[in-house]
Order: structure tokens, then sequence, then C-alpha cells
């Protein structure tokens, strides 16, 4: 495949000849020259395709210009796919981590590229009924085989923060929310004062990754197979159902062309329902069930909410790395409107 190097946003330009010396000193095999190319989705760390003699190969970078405290850490990205890729776990081996933010304008890290689908409408349209299903399951079973390692077995002991995982999170994206809030939205103000008040009880800790969905996922050309779950920016340590609750909530959000599916028909599609996706993790991994969902759907929903807000404070200060970030930004309010409206289904008054 050739392509064309895009022409970058002025906040996104890459000195690609210093990414060049770079990899020559410190990615096993590689030789150049290298041609780089951003792609076009993602939010928060741009990552760019890199072809070269040697062959083709991924960086994900952090953004240019000030940063939130604690997002964007590549380097946690690298450490955890630096763990994951020698037990099978469908991952990118990890090449090499630059934490020298003079190279390029800020650290990134370099992995091996994979070749496969990206599924980005969770309707699949060009997929049959059965072949939905299959799909559907696998990235069910992955997910479920994730939460199956133990994360002290892989070096990961110390990958997360000890204690209930909900009652960091909830601090964390709070302070993030906090951080690049720009105005007072009244929905966000009681999810606040709610949500520690509400923590579930923890009775496991897993490997997180933290943004678990099909268009985070390369799947093999010819089958619904898994080749490698992707983004691990918010990975750690901590419940294992902050994840499902987290896929769980592409049965609730409205199928705009993206992964949700909410008022498909999914038994003519072939989907598997809420109840069939919960019945197949707790299966999986001997699970006797799920308990309420609704208060892990206002977590999780705060949570996007805390991260459009981020993405809106990037516009602001003109490092926003993507081109519809604007028009991530305005949906922050309906957010905290839909996550205190779970908060309501969950007893919140």
């Amino acid at each position: 495949m050739s392509f064309a190097p895009r022409t970058p946003l002025s906040a996104e330009r890459l000195d690609v000849a210093a990414l060049d010396r770079w990899m020559r000193g410190h990615v096993p095999g590689y030789g150049g020259p290298a041609a780089v190319e951003k792609f076009p989705s993602g939010q928060s760390n741009p990552t760019y395709r890199i072809e070269a003699a040697s062959g083709r190969y991924v960086m994900r970078r952090k953004p240019f210009g000030p940063l939130l405290p604690s997002a964007h850490a590549v380097e946690r990205e690298y450490r955890l796919l630096a763990a994951l890729h020698p037990t099978g776990f469908p991952v990118p081996k990890p090449y090499a981590l630059c934490t020298d933010s003079t190279v390029i304008g800020a650290d990134f890290y370099v992995m091996e590229m994979i070749e496969g689908r990206t599924l980005w409408d969770g309707a699949l349209p060009q997929s049959s009924a059965a072949q939905r299903r299959a799909t559907y399951e696998a990235m069910i079973d992955v997910l479920a085989r994730l939460h199956g390692i133990d994360p002290s077995t892989v070096g990961l002991g110390d990958y997360g923060r000890p204690g209930n995982y909900f009652e960091r999170q909830v601090r964390r994206w709070t302070q993030q929310y906090r951080a690049s809030e720009t105005e007072r939205i009244d929905e966000a103000e009681r999810l606040i004062a709610w949500l520690p008040l509400t923590l579930p009880v923890q009775d496991q800790v897993a490997i997180v990754h933290g943004d678990y969905r099909i268009d985070n996922m390369i799947f093999a050309a010819d089958a619904p197979r898994v080749l490698a779950v992707l983004d691990w920016e918010l990975s750690t340590t901590g419940d294992p159902l902050a994840d499902f609750s987290y896929l769980l909530m592409n049965w609730q959000s409205p199928h705009e062309g993206a992964a949700g599916i909410a008022g498909l028909d999914l038994k003519a599609l072939g989907i598997p329902t809420l109840d069939e996706a919960v019945s197949r993790y707790c299966a999986a991994t001997g699970r006797r069930g799920v308990p309420d969902l609704n208060w892990y759907f206002a977590y999780n929903l705060f949570r996007l909410m805390a991260i459009v807000q981020g993405i809106c404070k990037r516009v602001l200060q003109g490092t926003a790395s993507n081109a519809q970030a604007a028009a991530m930004a305005a949906r922050v309010r309906p957010l905290a409107a839909q996550a205190w409206a779970c908060a309501r289904q969950a007893g919140a008054c």
C-alpha cells in the first residue's frame, strides 16, 4: 500500500527526520527512511502509521502543548503492552518508548502495525447474522480473557492504586473535570456529589482496559477474530465490572453509525441481547451475575463527560488533535443529563 503523507495541522507538526533518526537507534531491525501519516481518528493520543524499508509501524504520542495531570500517559500504555504481549493476549508488539520530549516535541512509543479490519459501525452492516453474533461473542470472550489475567503474574501488580477502584476513579474524573471545566452544569454537580456516596463494593482486581469497545480492536480480515486490542491509555487495575459495564453501554446508546446499537432489531441482526451478553461474560468469568447496572451506566457516562470536557478545553487552548473536536465538545451537557438520568434510575434524587 502506498500513500501520500497528510499535511498536518499546525498543532500536530511532526519532525519526521528526528523520528527516523531515533528509530534507527532504538527500534531493532528498523531501516528508513520513514514515511509518516497521521490516522484521522483519535481524540486523545495522536497516532501515526509509519512506512519504512523495514516494514510498517505505528507511533502514538502525547499531544503537544499543556496537558492535564496524569492524562495521555503513553508510558503506561507501553508498559501494559510489554506486559501483555508475551502472554499471547491480542495486543501489538511494543518496540520502543521515548520519554525525551525534545526528540519530536512529546513523549511517544512505537509498536508493530497489525493488519486487519477496524469495525466502526456496531450494526456491522457488511456482515451476516452469524458473523455478527460471532464478532460480538469474540469481543466478550477477549474481555473475559483479559479479566482472567492475574496482574501480579505479568508484572502489573502495582499498575493501579490499591483500594476501591470506583472510589479513586470517581475522584480522578472529578479532578479532571474540574481542571478543564468551562461552565457550570447542574447535572454534573449532582453527579459529583452523589457518586462518591453510593460506590459499589469491589470483589475482584483485574486489568481494566478503560475504553473497551468494538472500534478499539482490529479483527481478522477473513474471520470474526480479534487480532489486537488497541488504545490502552485509560488502562489500570481495578474492578472488571467497570470494563464490562462500559461495553454494555453500547446496548444503551442509540445507533448513529458508531458503536451504539440501541433501537436496532438485535434478533434479526444476529447480535446478542444485553442479557445474552451478560450471560456469556458471566459464564466465561465464573460470575453468578452482575448487579443493577444503572449506577455503572451513570458512572461511565460521567467519566465520558469528563473526557469530552477535556477535549473542549483543548479546543479552547488550540491543542485538540482532531478536526471534529469542537463537535465532540458540544456533547458535554447531553452526557451530563444522560448520566444523571441513569443515576435517577439507580435511586438518586
